[in-house]
C-alpha cells in the first residue's frame, strides 16, 4: 500500500472538506440535548439555516442523510396513490423515483439523456394537459450530483403557475444549498430537501427539510405513514429549542459554525466564488480537448463538473491514477454514466490553489491512465483565475 505524505485532497462532490474551524466546534464535550445552553444553540441554527434556504417558513432538521429528508418530503405531504411527476435528470432523480415507488406513490417518470436539466416547456406541457388535477406534486433535483447537470428552478416554477396547476413544488437541494443561488420562498418551492455534507462543509449526517405553508397544508391531509420523518414535532423546535428525540448535538455545534462562516463571507460572495471556480474548471476541460456531459452552458454546474473521457477509455482508471500517485480523490460515474465520466468536485470549503492542485492532479493521472488529450488545461484555469480576481 503506498504511504501519503500531506494532506489528501478529497475533491468527490460530497462529502466536502470540513474547515478546521468546523471541525473545532464538533470537537467539544457534548451538552445536555434538554438544557437550556442547548435551546440556544438550536433556535440558533435553525434560524441560520432559514437565511440559507431564503424562507421564513419552517425548517426541520434530521439526524440522517438527505435520503432521509427526500423519504420526510413525500410522508409528510403525500398519500397512497398520489400521482407525483419527476423528470430523469440523473441517478439521484432516479434514486428519488425509486424511493417513491416503495412507499406506494405513483411516479410519473419523464426520461432524460442525463445531460439536461429538467425541461420548463415539457412541465409546462404536462401540468396543462392534467386538467382533473390528478398530479398532486413535481419532484425536481436542482443540481444533480452524479451529472453537473443544475435544473432552472425558478424557470420551472413559472412553468407551473402558467399552467395553474396546484402540484406541490418538491426540490432536492442537498448539493446546492450553500453553493448555487437558492431561494425557496422567492421561487415558490414547497419542500425543499437539504443535507449537511456538500455546500454547508459538515460530515454526513444532518438533513433538512424546508418548509412553506402549501406544505404544512398538505401535512394535515397527508395520509402516507410516518413516525420518525413526522414534521410537526420538529418544526416546533424552532420555537421551543428542543427535538423530539436525540439530536445530533455535536454537528449541531459544527452547522452553527458553518453558518456563521458562509455569512461572514455573504452568501452572493460564496455563490460567486463558486461559479468563479466551476467556470476555471471548465476552461481546463476545454483545454484539455475533453467533453463536459452537461450539454447546455445554462445548466452547467457551479458546484461540479462531469468529464467525460473518450470512447474505448475508463474514467476509472483516470481516478485510479489520481488516487494512487497523487492522493487525489475524484468522483465515480454513477449510473449510466459509470466508467464514462469522472467529477470534479469543487463545491465548499474550497479555493483557488487547492483547485490548481486538483487540475494538476487530473492532468497528470489523465497522462498515466493513456487517455487522449492536450496539454495546457491547468494552464488554461491559471489564466482564467489570475484574470479574474475578487
Amino acid at each position: 500500500m503506498v504511504r501519503h505524505t500531506g494532506r489528501h485532497f478529497l475533491q468527490i462532490p460530497g462529502p466536502t472538506n470540513v474547515p478546521d474551524r468546523v471541525l473545532r466546534a464538533i470537537d467539544q464535550p457534548t451538552i445536555d440535548h434538554r438544557g437550556p445552553e442547548f435551546a440556544e444553540l438550536a433556535k440558533r441554527v435553525i434560524a441560520g439555516l432559514k437565511r440559507v434556504f431564503g424562507t421564513k417558513g419552517g425548517v426541520a432538521i434530521f439526524p440522517a442523510s438527505g435520503t432521509g429528508a427526500w423519504e420526510a418530503a413525500l410522508v409528510n405531504t403525500l398519500s397512497p396513490g398520489d400521482t407525483v411527476l419527476a423528470f430523469e435528470t440523473g441517478h439521484f432523480a432516479t434514486l428519488w423515483r425509486a424511493l417513491g415507488l416503495r412507499l406506494g406513490l405513483d411516479i410519473e417518470f419523464v426520461p432524460g439523456d442525463w445531460r439536461h436539466g429538467v425541461p420548463p416547456g415539457e412541465l409546462e406541457r404536462r401540468l396543462a394537459a392534467d386538467a382533473s388535477h390528478r398530479i398532486k406534486a413535481v419532484m425536481a433535483v436542482h443540481n444533480e450530483t452524479s451529472t453537473g447537470v443544475a435544473s432552472r428552478i425558478a424557470e420551472l416554477r413559472s412553468a407551473i403557475d402558467r399552467a395553474r396547476h396546484p402540484a406541490l413544488f418538491l426540490v432536492d437541494t442537498i448539493s446546492s444549498l450553500a453553493s448555487l443561488d437558492y431561494r425557496h420562498d422567492e421561487w415558490g418551492v414547497d419542500v425543499a430537501v437539504g443535507g449537511s455534507q456538500k455546500g454547508l462543509m459538515l460530515p454526513p449526517g444532518l438533513s433538512f427539510n424546508a418548509v412553506s405553508a402549501k406544505a404544512l397544508a398538505a401535512n394535515k391531509a397527508a395520509k402516507l405513514p410516518r413516525a420518525y420523518w413526522e414534521w410537526q414535532p420538529m418544526l416546533a423546535a424552532a420555537d421551543t429549542g428542543y427535538f423530539p428525540f436525540t439530536p445530533a448535538t455535536n454537528l449541531l455545534f459544527g452547522l452553527d459554525a458553518a453558518i456563521a462562516m458562509l455569512e461572514e463571507e455573504g452568501l452572493d460572495n460564496v455563490f460567486a466564488r463558486h461559479e468563479r471556480l466551476a467556470e476555471a474548471t471548465r476552461r481546463a476541460v476545454k483545454g484539455w480537448d475533453l467533453e463536459i456531459l452537461c450539454l447546455d452552458p445554462a445548466e452547467y454546474s457551479s458546484a461540479l463538473t462531469a468529464v467525460l473521457v473518450p470512447a474505448g477509455h475508463d474514467a476509472d482508471a483516470v481516478r485510479k491514477a489520481a488516487l494512487e500517485r497523487f492522493d487525489l480523490s475524484l468522483g465515480t460515474g454513477l449510473g449510466k454514466v459509470a466508467g464514462k465520466v469522472f467529477r470534479i468536485g469543487h463545491l465548499g470549503w474550497f479555493n483557488e490553489l487547492m483547485l490548481m492542485g486538483t487540475l494538476a492532479g487530473v492532468e497528470m493521472a489523465l497522462a498515466l491512465a493513456g487517455v487522449p488529450h492536450r496539454k495546457g488545461g491547468v494552464a488554461a484555469a491559471m489564466d482564467y483565475l489570475s484574470g479574474n480576481r475578487r
